[in-house]
């Protein structure tokens, strides 16, 4: 998938995720992440936020995410919101289990 321009998916509620992703022509993902349970969760919150943007096709990406406390199903969904808005897709996989 290519990025085309930055976008960003959910809020700085309680148990939300904040997801700003910006295109990069080389690099691969470059992540940057904040969270309130950072110290319990981090690998995790990371690795999900990997995950999905492999599993998009996302190969080049600066991602920027602050977590609120978000399960990974929430971290998932903002992720991918994030990513098709930046590639300005209007067409949704909406398949379950990714």
């Amino acid at each position: 998938m290519e990025l085309k321009q930055t976008a960003m998916a959910g809020t700085m509620e309680s148990s939300d995720i904040m997801v700003t992703i910006e295109p990069k022509s080389e690099g691969g993902i470059e992540l940057e992440l904040t969270s309130s349970v950072m110290q319990q969760f981090g690998r995790r919150i990371e690795e999900v936020i990997r995950e999905t943007l492999q599993g998009l096709g996302v190969e080049n990406a600066a991602v920027n995410a602050v977590d609120k406390g978000a399960l990974d199903c929430t971290v998932r969904a903002r992720v991918s919101a994030a990513a098709l808005r930046a590639a300005g897709q209007e067409e949704y996989p909406w398949e379950v289990g990714q």
